[in-house]
């Protein structure tokens, strides 16, 4: 992967931030992905090579993914990536929990029309890659879905929170949609979601988001414990 170099019209300060960005979430989905698995260590020289930076832009990309706690960078040895573990998620979920209900409340209270199309656009294309069984697609919509609803609840708190745990957990939500027939039960929990949302009920949207989200949990946690028996 070549990052390449920025734009030579920026400033020097922005293109500096520009290309520590890019290098850093490039890194970070290498991470999540499992690209690089907890214990690896990470090589400056080696990194420094794949996307054709300076080590400047690369350790200050290292020091913003310790912060968020992807690796921790240990004296003369490194970056060494610590990953999101299944004790992670779980207590992402804890907090999910809340969060996805009270997203949903605020989200009847103040959602636009704009924004109540475009969820209803979701999920008819979210209905069509379920009779594909494009998994892919499912996750990419899953996640705009609860975007939309993070974005109409109108909290800018809220949304920077939200945002984050769907980028750390996104290979255990892929992993739970991968149980069969969970798509389609997440498309018909979607609708009846969504139908809360427009008709400005807040308690039920809060109580369905909440169901969804557990549901979601339950169903990763049942597919853990299946493969650890095997």
């Amino acid at each position: 992967m070549f990052i390449g170099l920025p734009d030579r019209t920026q400033s020097g300060s922005g293109a500096k931030l520009n290309l520590r960005n890019r290098v850093f979430q490039a890194l970070e989905q290498d991470i999540l992905n499992g690209k690089y698995p907890s214990g690896t260590n990470l090589t400056e020289k080696d990194l420094c090579e794949e996307f054709g930076v300076s080590r400047t832009p690369l350790r200050e990309a290292l020091c913003q993914l310790e912060l968020e706690g992807l690796v921790e960078c240990i004296p003369n040895k490194g970056a060494v990536v610590l990953g999101v573990s299944e004790q992670d998620v779980n207590d992402i979920y804890a907090i999910k929990l809340t969060l996805e209900g009270l997203a949903a409340r605020l989200a009847a209270e103040r959602i636009t029309q704009e924004e109540l199309t475009d969820l209803e656009e979701t999920l008819n294309l979210t209905e069509f890659y379920v009779n594909k069984d494009d998994l892919n697609k499912i996750l990419e919509l899953d996640s705009r879905f609860h975007d939309v609803i993070c974005k109409a609840s109108k909290n800018r708190p809220l949304r920077s929170m939200m945002g984050s745990f769907h980028n750390f957990i996104k290979v255990a939500r892929h992993k739970s949609l991968t149980n069969p027939g969970r798509p389609s039960l997440m498309l018909e929990e979607h609708r009846k979601l969504l139908d809360a949302i427009s008709k400005g009920d807040g308690e039920l949207a809060s109580h369905l988001a909440f169901d969804h989200t557990n549901r979601v949990f339950n169903n990763l946690r049942s597919l853990n414990d299946e493969a650890e028996a095997e």
